[in-house]
């Protein structure tokens, strides 16, 4: 590549900032394009649904880089402005605005979008979702009031949002269609510590019931579900999961994962996708992973900074196979956990406890059938997620019994 060519990254997200910055470390001095929908510059969400709720922390604290950063890197900012098209054959991206831009390389960073509940009321004030740093400063604002709060969700985005309402004084319930927290995640074993733990901090759950509707006439003050029953609310916070941005990837003739099949833009390990020059990084990319020997897709922050600094090198023609292990991090309360690894969908598993829950610091380890380690998560047991990262890239049999002994080093086992 010369340096007279141009890197287009659709997508001023944390993959895609995180590409720019690779670039330039790797000695890349051609021009680097980062456009972005938002307004704001380039930022990571992890604060939004911790220190913003909190009230500990504003939503520019979240900020990767100032401006006077990128101006340094010679890095055009083309900010609040979306990307329509992409014509693969004349390397161009057509903006909202009419303008075309040209590219040699290209990387898609759009990343992903909440899920909306479709149901009447949902259009209500006082209905929240968290995915941007706008909406996260808008509920941080809500959540000063102490109102009574109602979290649909009780995933990871939920679950926080429950934890941060309660630490700041707010009556919390959380709805939840399955049997427990986290259930399709974590399973039910480990996913009724968290939903226990909850309650400790007085978070209410309604579980194995779903949203019918919201309540109210100028903003909501309830939300019914199946059955008929009301619950008060001055507020609701809905996490219901995202999904990927891909419409214009497929619109490009760019493969598409099904929903069923994953979702995500279909790439190599390499990060290329079915297109030459066109890759893909964060949430919305699915690629073939090295080590798992299967596609893989994954929405958390440190995939978006993998993928963006693997694409990067790729794009500069240096010879990549991604193969990080999946790794994700949560802060409720006073619990701190870390996540590594991967289960796919509809795998059979053991789960194997390392330490006494009841402690409150623990390990968990999801084993396959012949007792391979598929993923593992500490909570407030730090240093342990480096050992657990080993296990699973081994790819060897473990004894659980050996697994769960706390007096045998993890690294013996």
């Amino acid at each position: 590549m010369a340096d007279a060519e141009q890197i287009v990254i659709v997508g001023a997200s944390l993959a895609g900032a995180t590409a720019a910055e690779a670039l330039r470390e790797d000695g890349w001095s051609g021009g680097i394009v980062l456009i972005g929908s938002e307004q704001s510059l380039p930022y990571e969400r992890p604060p939004l649904s911790k220190g913003v709720l909190l009230g500990k922390e504003q939503t520019e604290s979240a900020q990767l880089h100032d401006q006077q950063w990128y101006d340094d890197n010679s890095i055009e900012l083309r900010l609040g402005a979306t990307v329509t098209a992409i014509d693969p054959a004349a390397h161009t991206v057509t903006l909202d605005d009419g303008s075309q831009v040209s590219y040699s390389k290209l990387l898609i960073a759009t990343g992903s979008r909440v899920r909306k509940l479709d149901v009447p009321g949902a259009d209500l004030p006082g209905v929240h979702y968290l995915r941007t740093a706008e909406e996260s400063q808008a509920l941080t604002d809500a959540y000063a009031a102490k109102p009574r709060v109602v979290v649909v969700g009780a995933g990871w985005i939920g679950l926080e949002a429950a934890s941060a309402a309660r630490e700041r004084g707010c009556e919390v319930t959380v709805v939840e269609p399955q049997s427990t927290a986290l259930a399709g995640v974590l399973g039910e074993e480990v996913g009724d510590l968290f939903a226990e733990f909850h309650r400790q901090h007085g978070v209410q759950f309604r579980f194995g019931t779903g949203v019918e509707g919201f309540e109210g006439t100028d903003k909501v003050t309830g939300v019914r579900v199946q059955g008929g029953e009301v619950i008060p609310a001055d507020l609701v916070v809905v996490g219901v999961g995202v999904q990927p941005n891909t419409e214009l990837a497929e619109a490009a003739g760019i493969e598409v994962a099904t929903r069923e099949n994953g979702s995500g833009i279909v790439a190599g390990a390499d990060l290329q996708s079915s297109v030459a020059d066109v890759y893909a990084a964060g949430d919305v990319v699915r690629w073939d992973h090295p080590l798992f020997g299967r596609f893989v897709r994954v929405e958390h922050w440190q995939n978006a900074k993998d993928t963006g600094k693997s694409a990067a090198k790729a794009m500069l023609g240096q010879d990549v196979a991604h193969d990080a292990i999946p790794f994700f991090f949560t802060d409720q309360f006073d619990l701190g956990m870390e996540y590594a690894g991967d289960i796919p969908r509809g795998t059979s598993y053991q789960v194997v406890l390392r330490g006494d829950p009841k402690s409150g610091a623990y390990v968990a380890f999801w084993l396959s059938d012949d007792h391979k380690v598929l993923a593992g998560m500490h909570v407030n047991t730090w240093g342990a997620i480096d050992a657990v990262q080993s296990l699973i890239r081994s790819g060897k049999e473990v004894d659980p019994a050996r697994l769960a002994d706390t007096s045998v080093d993890l690294a013996e086992v």
